[in-house]
């Protein structure tokens, strides 16, 4: 497909860590982001439903969900509870307090860090939580969206960094309400990646998009279209494989010495937009000449 950017664009609020939830509500909305993907973690229990629904009336589609614990194993990034059951409780509570605001949305999740590096355990279990945890996603009308991670995270996050082992956990898990969260920093180096995600094809429920430089921490994403993420192939092949969806930004930029987000976030975002919509074009723009 050629023209203008084929997806609609969202915004996930780790991008724009120093707002508020409300921050991000107004500055989204006045920036013409079509969606958002809220990060439970800033939510206030206490009035979490209000926010959705602010979120709803300022004409943001909510369309993905990072919950406030997102793994079944340990996690660096979220590490208590330890108890595996604790931590898949805690992700069931997510389910039932925000899928009533968040219909059709799919809640982000990974495996966590297996115990003692034993992937196969790890896989296991969270195929065996799935199992349990899908019928409930599909009867509170949202979807469970699993995202392998970049090598760098192996054993600290996940089991799993390929979107073919991905797609291996979702036919194990054998649910319609599970499906595939494409990250183009986490999977952009493995092999053949545009191929593999064409053949991910209506299992990709989430698609995030950020930039590569070798990372100076582990919170460390850049602007798309300033680093080494051939954006133009893979957002063309997301386009084969039948997703019709949001294009969400997700950024991190944590213990870096040119954070983004001591910059303009608004430029940020818009920048981002940009970069993407051109390495969709110049792509296009490529493969016309070629043929």
């Amino acid at each position: 497909m050629t023209g203008s950017f084929p997806f609609r664009f969202g915004v996930n609020e780790f991008t724009t860590q120093p707002w508020s939830f409300e921050e991000d509500v107004a500055h989204y909305a006045s920036l013409g982001v079509d969606a958002i993907e809220v990060c439970e973690a800033k939510l206030d229990p206490s009035r979490a439903a209000a926010q959705m629904e602010l979120a709803s009336q300022s004409g943001l589609a909510i369309s993905a969900v990072q919950p406030r614990i997102r793994t079944f194993f340990g996690s660096r990034m979220a590490p208590q509870p330890e108890a595996v059951e604790a931590r898949v409780d805690a992700f069931a509570q997510s389910l039932k307090t925000l899928a009533p605001h968040a219909e059709g949305a799919s809640f982000v999740m990974n495996t966590g860090a297996p115990h003692d590096g034993n992937m196969q355990r790890c896989l296991d279990e969270t195929v065996h939580y799935l199992r349990r945890l899908a019928p409930l996603a599909a009867d509170l009308g949202v979807k469970i969206a699993i995202e392998p991670l970049n090598p760098t995270s192996i054993n600290v996050e996940t089991a799993i960094w390929t979107i073919d082992q991905a797609l291996d956990l979702l036919d194990a898990v054998g649910h319609a309400s599970c499906g595939l969260c494409l990250d183009y920093w986490n999977i952009w180096q493995q092999p053949d990646c545009s191929a593999a995600i064409r053949r991910a094809g209506h299992r990709i429920f989430v698609v995030q998009a950020s930039d590569w430089r070798t990372p100076l921490s582990g919170m460390d994403r850049i602007v798309p279209g300033s680093g080494a993420i051939p954006l133009g192939p893979l957002l063309h092949a997301t386009w084969e494989a039948g997703f019709r969806g949001v294009c969400t930004l997700e950024i991190f930029s944590s213990d870096v010495p040119d954070s983004l987000y001591d910059q303009d976030l608004e430029d940020v975002i818009r920048h981002s937009k940009q970069g993407l919509r051109r390495a969709w074009d110049d792509h296009a723009a490529k493969a016309l000449r070629a043929a």
